[in-house]
């Protein structure tokens, strides 16, 4: 069980190739909930980089495809891992499990994680860990379908996923198939970590386009449904169930950012007849799609109604280029990616300067981030303004 005690921490266990959205949602979403996470991987120190993978499904293929993903930034050392700071163990799936349930030392650590009854969640292929560790011997779990023998095999009681989304809990173990289910898995880790979620009756719009960054829409996106949200993503001349496609935004070296295709992005409902006002916040993703966003003049007339009824948006990375070109910025302190000054600046707005690149800013009711390393500050902050809150 979890401590007793305010504050919580827990452990992130990464390895090359995990799958991108599975570390990096559980990540920045616990952080913004107030949960300290450390990622670790072994025979790597805080600061290297884990590689990821993007896997997705295709009607072309049999199985999952992968793409190369974000580069996941470590913010501890394995070797420096104190077992008994940490309440708690997340496992992302992806490969990296593969090599991970090989390794002895993390095998040894997940036993010791298993033993003393601590929370774990795992999912997709990240059940392979605790299968090498003995941790689902007579235990209910689910995961990807294809881990279903060597789970069987291993002792535990198989749950088949009925969807991508499926679940499952068996007192300390939470277990999901996929990052689809995120917004369960999520929410049953902060319920087996002791935390309470109030003030989550609120309803949330993103506006969303073609090459929106890839974790600027799905991050805070399920971190908010974990939260028991209703979270709506609308893109003009779309409906619910059409994709968006996303771009992976990325610093690899050069000038800029560098550019890769990220995972299709699911609408929620249908653009042309939302109803604005029944929802009680915005948020604007950036990437590459605020720059067309912006000039939609339903988008704009989106923006300015719910600007104007005084409720909150948040806005991160290019995304307050549609804020600047709906005129909302005039007498605002804000940020945005630095490359977007510019806009800030024209449009009558105090330029706050991101430094640290995740430093978010709230003014009034205008939450602005720089780039996805934000996320925890953004939500949270967005949390603050709709009251909503998670308590340890």
């Amino acid at each position: 069980m979890a401590n007793p005690k305010a504050e919580r921490r827990v452990l992130l266990l990464c390895g090359d190739y995990m799958e991108d959205y599975e570390a990096m949602v559980p990540f920045q979403a616990f952080q913004a909930y107030g949960v300290s996470v450390d990622a670790v991987c072994p025979g790597k120190k805080s600061g290297e980089i884990c590689p990821t993978a993007i896997h997705q499904y295709s009607p072309a293929h049999q199985t999952y495809s992968e793409s190369r993903g974000h580069n996941f930034t470590l913010n501890a050392t394995f070797d420096d891992v104190e077992f008994d700071k940490y309440d708690g163990l997340i496992i992302p799936g992806g490969r990296a499990p593969e090599y991970l349930a090989m390794d002895a030392s993390v095998v040894g650590l997940v036993r010791k994680f298993s033993d003393s009854r601590k929370p774990i969640a795992a999912i997709c292929h990240g059940q392979l860990v605790l299968a090498a560790a003995g941790a689902v011997k007579g235990r209910k779990c689910t995961a990807f379908p294809t881990l279903g023998p060597v789970l069987a095999a291993a002792g535990a009681y198989w749950v088949e996923p009925k969807t991508m989304s499926g679940c499952a809990v068996d007192d300390n173990l939470v277990t999901g198939a996929t990052f689809e289910g995120h917004p369960e898995f999520i929410g049953l880790f902060v319920n087996a970590l002791g935390g309470n979620i109030t003030g989550s009756d609120k309803r949330i719009l993103f506006l969303c386009g073609d090459f929106m960054e890839d974790y600027e829409i799905t991050v805070p996106f399920q971190s908010l449904q974990a939260l028991g949200c209703h979270v709506d993503g609308v893109c003009p001349k779309k409906k619910a169930g059409d994709i968006c496609t996303t771009a992976v935004h990325d610093f690899e070296g050069d000038q800029t950012y560098s550019e890769k295709p990220g995972h299709n992005f699911t609408l929620t409902a249908d653009f042309d007849t939302i109803d604005v006002s029944s929802y009680d916040a915005l948020v604007i993703p950036g990437g590459r799609a605020p720059e067309y966003l912006a000039l939609d003049e339903k988008v704009i007339k989106i923006v300015k109604q719910i600007v104007e009824a005084g409720k909150p948006v948040a806005s991160i990375c290019h995304g307050q280029q549609i804020l600047a070109a709906a005129g909302v910025l005039q007498g605002k302190k804000c940020t945005a990616y630095p490359a977007v000054k510019l806009n800030v600046v024209l449009s009558g707005a105090t330029w706050l300067e991101p430094d640290p690149i995740d430093r978010c800013f709230t003014d009034g009711n205008l939450v602005t981030g720089a780039a996805w390393p934000g996320h925890p500050e953004l939500i949270s902050q967005l949390m603050a303004l709709l009251d909503v809150r998670v308590s340890f």
